[in-house]
């Protein structure tokens, strides 16, 4: 273990084996820091702070501090961090806002330079989020997930499972899964490289190729084009688990591009 003697640590704070806390960092109790865990110079981590084992936090960023939010009061909420993560420097993570509620990051995720997690959201596994991206409150990142610069995701949204939002994208609908998007919550493709990656074989793409040709390359009623998937192509899990992220829903899904600006891929 190796603490700078600059750091500031308070006495109700857990540290686990073969940590490295650099100079100027901050952690206020009652916390824990896993084993294998290097927070670098001036990083803060604020109370009610769990985080995992083998994690790195870089220089300056914020975990665990108060939400933004005017409705919080102070409460006793949550951040909690998994196992294996990158959090780059002046990356912000913000606890959770109701009284019990948490903050969540699971494992071997990668959250860029100056990216914002807002209160009770969430990111799975092996999410990349990439430099200024901003998330908003509430919102649900699934597994594989790449959030790339500059996006904007809007409170209570989904992105789904190896989504990928295209540099400055924002969204205000829930991003489906599998799914490219880019410009305002507009699906323009199947994420290729990210299912090939993820050990996608060709029947599974060429399934889920056909699903979204008829979800989004066709404008229809959503709910029609669903019925149309159900009846015409293979429910293969991927494709169960699409029309099931569709279904749950709350804010509506990202649609396909407009004749109009379908030329923007």
């Amino acid at each position: 273990m190796k603490i700078d003697p600059t750091a500031r640590i308070a006495d109700d704070v857990e540290l686990g084996s073969e940590v490295n806390i650099g100079p100027g960092v901050i952690i206020e109790g009652p916390s824990s820091i896993g084993s294998g865990c290097t927070i670098q110079a001036h990083a803060y981590i604020g109370p009610y702070t769990t985080i995992g084992n083998h994690n790195t936090i870089s220089f300056g960023a914020i975990i665990g501090h108060e939400p933004q939010d005017y409705a919080f009061q102070g409460e006793k909420s949550y951040t909690i961090i998994g196992n294996h993560n990158i959090i780059r420097e002046y990356a912000t993570i913000h606890r959770g806002t109701k009284p019990g509620s948490a903050t969540r990051v699971g494992d071997h995720n990668f959250i860029m330079a100056l990216s914002h997690m807002a209160h009770n959201s969430s990111l799975g596994n092996n999410v990349v989020v990439i430099n200024g991206a901003l998330i908003g409150g509430y919102v649900e990142v699934g597994d594989r997930a790449l959030i790339s610069g500059n996006c904007v995701i809007h409170q209570f949204c989904r992105v789904g499972r190896l989504a990928m939002m295209r540099g400055g994208a924002r969204a205000s609908r829930d991003v489906p899964p599998f799914c490219i998007v880019d410009w305002e919550h507009t699906v323009r493709a199947l994420n290729l490289v990210g299912l090939r990656r993820a050990g996608f074989n060709q029947e599974q793409i060429r399934t889920l190729k056909a699903a979204f040709n008829l979800l989004f390359r066709q404008r229809v009623n959503l709910q029609m084009a669903m019925q149309q998937v159900e009846a015409e192509v293979p429910l293969t899990p991927e494709v169960a688990q699409l029309l099931e992220f569709i279904r749950q829903s709350k804010r509506g899904v990202a649609m396909g591009a407009r004749s109009r600006d379908s030329g923007m891929a």
